[in-house]
């Protein structure tokens, strides 16, 4: 099986999109997390729905976790207000590094060995044209999954 089949639609968002959207569209339909594309529609980044998370948690509850306790409701409540007015670039670590890229020629072994190299739980499949990248679809750690264990009668 190569990437190409592998590959499906998947939701995409792009760096000036709205954060707080880019959440919701993660939490309604259960994503790992979102590809990101550039002003060219071209994959940009990974944001995991990890990366979300860590923007909601207050820095001083990250560095010490018994402080949490301490958070009455009311402000538990209010931790998504903090994605107002942000936008899914401002959301994305400076350090964030391109998306991981597979050929649509790739093995889904070769796809697997990326996916847990680059520790992602999404792999962009493009192809390079000489009109620039074009985005095929996207494969997830899940769907990889479920495809290997099929074929492997698991």
């Amino acid at each position: 099986m190569r990437a190409r089949d592998l590959a499906v639609d998947y939701e995409a968002v792009s760096v000036d999109s709205d954060a707080l959207v880019a959440a919701r569209l993660m939490a309604e339909h259960q994503l790992p997390g979102l590809l990101v594309l550039d002003e060219h529609d071209r994959p940009r980044a990974i944001l995991p729905a990890s990366q979300m998370i860590k923007i909601l948690v207050p820095e001083y509850v990250i560095e010490d976790p018994a402080l949490a306790p301490v958070v009455d409701e009311k402000h538990a409540d209010q931790l998504c207000q903090v994605l107002t007015g942000r936008s899914v670039g401002d959301c994305l670590p400076a350090d964030a590094p391109p998306p991981p890229l597979a050929d649509p020629d790739d093995t889904a072994l070769e796809v697997a060995a990326l996916m847990a190299r680059v520790r992602s739980p999404l792999i962009a499949v493009v192809e390079q044209a000489e009109d620039g990248t074009h985005l095929l679809g996207v494969i997830t750690a899940a769907h990889l999954l479920h495809e290997l264990l099929e074929t492997s009668g698991g």
